[in-house]
């Protein structure tokens, strides 16, 4: 009996030895199949975000899961929990990547301002003209430069995607100058800039969580938001928001990061995978997103939301009114990542 219960014992702490380790960035343990090759070990990459199923970066999410599982026989797992069904704020979930409670999160460029202030230079208003200098700025050298500054953060940035240009919405009439603003009690993302742009239009501007926001917007918390357009349609925002306006003062680009230290652990061949399923994804999100720009913004005057663009001229009043944020943000962001920023548009 007394040797039946040590080796009953051995057992228990051999077994206790496998589980999964949390916040050092290490992969799980249980091995992978016959097949499974290489290391032998299944690792898990969970993956939270913010957005619905219907929306771009989901549905790029999933290509990008069955590429990692496929191609890498078994040995990469990958569970996608959208719908901030894990975290109600991008903030959050970024954090928990730092931490490896969670492998991998898809948020918006925007928040990571509070944790590397370089990456404001995405959220100055107008920075870009189009998307085509956006994509010049982001894939080119000033945002391999930014992703590999994440390192600092613990975290690995693998690429940018899109949710495209911002526009804003209320509840009191259409927008055409800053005038229009003034006195609005605007939601904005957790970002200084944001927060800075909308009160130099004259707005009562202040950030909110996004996972409760059409709640905020339904009590009447905030009479007015800005988002890019395939979120206002499949968050139904619709319902709370009356008038939209075009103004796309912001190209607000997504990221796919990693814990830095949980893609370091990942034998080379699958960083290698993790790395062009990222490039990947990249490709195909950006072309979804844009597809449903298109009809996206064709379902919310079908449901109802009155849709006006600005003019160029009412565009320019914008534009000058948001010079003070400029003065302000360049030097925290540094003068030479904004003058960067502003040759993609050559």
């Amino acid at each position: 009996m007394k040797r039946l219960f040590i080796l009953l014992a051995i057992t228990v702490l051999a077994l206790a030895a496998c589980g999964r380790p949390t916040g050092n960035g290490s992969s799980t343990s249980d091995k992978a199949g016959e097949n499974g090759g290489g290391d032998g070990d299944v690792h898990t990459i969970r993956i939270a975000h913010l957005v619905p199923e219907e929306q771009s970066s989901h549905v790029a999410a999933v290509s990008f899961k069955e590429k990692l599982e496929a191609e890498s026989d078994g040995r990469i797992k990958v569970e996608i929990y959208p719908n901030g069904s894990l975290f109600a704020s991008d903030r959050e979930a970024i954090e928990a990547v730092q931490l490896g409670n969670v492998e991998m999160t898809i948020p918006a460029v925007a928040p990571l301002a509070s944790f590397n202030k370089k990456f404001m230079v995405f959220d100055l208003p107008f920075i870009f003209d189009d998307h085509d200098a956006a994509y010049k700025a982001l894939d080119g050298d000033l945002g391999q430069g930014l992703l590999d500054d994440l390192k600092e953060n613990s975290l690995k940035g693998l690429v940018f995607a899109e949710n495209g240009f911002r526009h804003m919405s209320n509840n009191k009439g259409p927008i055409t100058t800053p005038a229009d603003l003034k006195g609005l009690k605007f939601r904005t993302l957790e970002n200084p800039v944001h927060t800075e742009t909308f009160k130099a239009f004259g707005a009562n501007a202040s950030p909110f969580a996004f996972g409760e926001l059409y709640t905020a917007l339904q009590q009447g918390t905030y009479d007015a938001m800005e988002s890019p357009i395939s979120l206002y349609y499949l968050n139904k925002f619709y319902e709370v928001q009356d008038y939209l306006t075009l103004t796309g003062h912001v190209y607000a680009a997504t990221i796919l990061v990693m814990n830095d230290a949980f893609f370091e652990g990942l034998p080379e061949d699958l960083q290698a995978l993790v790395t062009e399923a990222a490039e990947e994804y990249r490709t195909e999100q950006r072309k979804i997103a844009h597809e449903q720009d298109s009809e996206f913004l064709e379902k919310l005057k079908e449901n109802g939301m009155e849709v006006n663009e600005v003019t160029p001229e009412q565009k320019d009043e914008f534009r000058k009114a948001a010079e003070p944020i400029y003065e302000k943000f360049a030097k925290e962001i540094g003068e030479d990542l904004v003058e960067q920023a502003k040759a993609a548009n050559d």
